[in-house]
């Protein structure tokens, strides 16, 4: 008697739709890699860092340990994409709120106004509070260093510019070894239900 052959693509689809077997995604490592002395991939990771959040307190790398958190780069006097911005993260605040593992980190790039204080307004503004949600200040060639050389993002004066300074859009996805996982429009809301549901499955790992 011939055996009858079963094309893979139909045990597939059985195993996706019946068993519930398909592999869950995996999120990419973003930015330059290099490969160590033991032949182990090394990823690009968010170095050391120490900021002035909205309650004056110091925030560095050490408070980030063991979360995962988005990151983003505004300006309280923003008056083009940062209101948007702000209302995509108040939506991650609020469907994250319960899990401690979760964190939001703001840069302003405009720290010379944006001291503690005015950071402190801004933050009550939108009924957020740290240590959830951090607004950080500190010295701008930190910021900007930080901002273009480690998660990738624009971050500059411009006197061109509506506001006087040019910066990105963008959310970037950081994990618990401070790898940056995934980066998204801040400004439109169906890339934040992306990158939310990135975070789900970032929390899995």
């Amino acid at each position: 008697m011939q055996q009858k052959i079963i094309p893979l693509s139909k045990i597939a689809f059985v195993c996706l739709v019946v068993l519930g077997c398909q592999q869950e995604k995996k999120l990419p490592f973003l930015g330059p890699k290099e490969i160590g002395k033991q032949g182990d991939t090394l990823y690009h990771q968010i170095p050391n860092f120490k900021f002035l959040n909205q309650d004056s307190l110091w925030i560095s790398e050490k408070d980030m340990a063991g979360k995962i958190y988005v990151a983003d780069f505004f300006f309280t006097t923003c008056p083009t994409i940062c209101p948007k911005m702000k209302t995509q993260l108040l939506r991650i605040y609020d469907k994250f709120a319960e899990d401690d593992r979760v964190r939001i980190l703001s840069h302003t790039i405009d720290p010379e106004f944006d001291g503690v204080h005015v950071l402190k307004d801004y933050a009550k503004k939108l009924n957020i509070a740290g240590p959830r949600w951090n607004l950080v200040t500190g010295k701008k060639t930190d910021i900007y260093h930080l901002g273009e050389k480690s998660y990738m993002v624009t971050t500059q004066e411009d006197a061109n510019e509506v506001g006087g300074f040019v910066h990105s859009g963008a959310f970037i996805l950081v994990d618990k070894n401070r790898h940056i996982r995934g980066i998204y429009d801040g400004t439109k809301e169906e890339e934040v239900n992306h990158l939310m549901e990135d975070m789900t499955l970032l929390l899995k790992e």
